[in-house]
């Protein structure tokens, strides 16, 4: 049976009892791992692996011998309790394998729970466990997680107490971290406040958010809108040798801008326009919105949006002009 987003959402976090296996497919490979974890810790509880209750299969042995997962499945286990037989890293080629056990399966034996990366939706795999009535198939995708899913993963955490500024920030870097990044800033910010009595605060979320290639560009934002001069060529340096070009650059600015004027504009002020950006904006990028549009005046903030889409025109155009020499020009323009 194929689960929706929201279907399979709510059975990781519940599965049902009658499935006698599951499928977890998805291009992230992060995003499938903690599904993974999250639904064996659920079946089994805490102590199943410690109790010998999950056993691991590689796909590769399957293929030589499809019985192995069959042997597996009815296995009885030394300590009582629901058992689960992982396979791992799973391809088309393992179907007939899997066939054999779902078939033969019953509530007494181990669920079966099968993981892959870029399994395609007319495969062997997939096509099994979609038409199957005693098993699902869960397929993610890399959709960023709704505000509710982050305030629930907030909770999971133990970060109970959390300042409004912290929370727009957490929501934002949601957006914008990969899973894997994302959890793990969760538990760097669960352990920073374990025994802290006061509320997590935005500068604690900007102090352990962890350095991307955006952060490079945030640096060079910030740098443009407080006037440092000084730092644009070094920052656009930078950048280009990470291959960061001239439109991507001038992309962002366009977008930084944009969520200045949106922010200084708001009548109910400062704080107020930033909890209005959607999607929201956390981490150093938030903080130099907020530092801007305190001195920026609206005026100089639409001739900065002129500049910027005069210069996307100029860029995209194929002019003879070095792209890298007429964008320094323009951010140094900004900058004073």
């Amino acid at each position: 049976m194929k689960l929706s987003t929201r279907d399979a959402k709510a059975f990781l976090r519940r599965p049902d009892p009658a499935a006698a296996g599951v499928l977890i497919s998805g291009d992230d490979g992060a995003r499938v791992a903690q599904a993974r974890a999250d639904l064996i810790a659920t079946l089994i509880g805490p102590q199943g692996e410690a109790e010998m209750r999950l056993d691991r299969i590689a796909a590769g042995d399957l293929r030589r011998d499809g019985a192995l997962l069959l042997d597996a499945v009815k296995a009885v286990g030394f300590f009582p309790g629901p058992r689960v037989v992982l396979v791992e890293d799973a391809t088309d080629g393992i179907a007939p394998a899997l066939v054999s056990a779902l078939e033969a399966w019953t509530p007494d034996d181990a669920r079966v729970v099968v993981t892959g990366t870029s399994l395609t939706a007319k495969g062997a795999l997939r096509k099994l466990f979609e038409g199957s009535k005693v098993a699902v198939a869960i397929t993610l995708y890399d959709d960023p997680p709704t505000d509710g899913e982050v305030l629930e993963m907030l909770r999971d955490a133990g970060l109970t107490r959390v300042d409004p500024d912290a929370r727009d920030q957490v929501l934002g870097l949601a957006q914008s971290l990969p899973p894997g990044d994302f959890r793990g800033l969760l538990e760097r910010l669960s352990l920073f406040q374990l025994d802290s009595e006061a509320p997590l605060s935005g500068a604690t979320v900007a102090a352990l958010a962890p350095q991307t290639e955006d952060a490079e560009v945030d640096d060079l934002l910030a740098a443009i809108t407080e006037g440092r001069r000084d730092m644009v060529a070094p920052l656009l340096a930078r950048l280009a040798a990470q291959g960061v070009g001239p439109v991507t650059v001038t992309i962002q600015a366009l977008r930084h801008i944009r969520a200045l004027l949106t922010v200084a504009s708001d009548p109910g002020g400062v704080q107020s326009g930033l909890a209005a950006l959607r999607p929201p904006v956390g981490g150093p990028r938030r903080q130099a919105l907020a530092r801007a549009a305190e001195s920026w005046r609206r005026e100089r903030i639409e001739d900065a949006l002129r500049l910027l889409v005069e210069l996307d025109l100029t860029l995209r155009s194929g002019g003879p002009t070095p792209d890298h020499a007429v964008l320094e020009r323009a951010l140094m323009r900004l900058a004073s």
